[in-house]
């Protein structure tokens, strides 16, 4: 899967992932479903996504026999830059609770799936 491939289908996942969070946030007004900064969430999860995605990406493209390292370099720098996001966003942040929680790790976990999965497809298609 080449990138813009990558890059059109990410959009459309985003955009999905970022309507069904509005609507849900809509149908159920009087309940709390997003955080306070929900949508610098989502960003910075779709951001740092994309960014991994093309480093894996890039380190597969160039040197396929150690693209299993390039993909695990790319998640292990995700993780911990979401890590670190987590704590600045705690220690700035008044809202500390479970929303917060369940929002940031359905979200990093969505973005994950779809990364790894769009991944494991161009390593299919190495294996031929």
């Amino acid at each position: 899967m080449t990138l813009v491939r990558f890059a059109i289908y990410y959009l459309i996942f985003t955009l999905l992932l970022g309507v069904i969070a509005f609507a849900l946030q809509s149908v159920y007004v009087d309940v709390k479903i997003l955080a306070d900064k929900f949508w610098l969430i989502f960003g910075f999860l779709a951001g740092l996504t994309f960014i991994a995605y093309g480093v894996a990406d890039l380190g597969i493209k160039r040197n396929p026999e150690t693209g299993i390292m390039a993909i695990m370099g790319s998640i292990a720098v995700k993780m911990l830059f979401s890590m670190a996001f987590v704590l600045i966003y705690s220690i700035k942040s008044k809202d500390r609770g479970l929303v917060f929680v369940l929002d940031f790790f359905s979200l990093y976990l969505l973005f994950s799936c779809f990364e790894i999965h769009c991944l494991l497809r161009n390593l299919r298609h190495q294996n031929k």
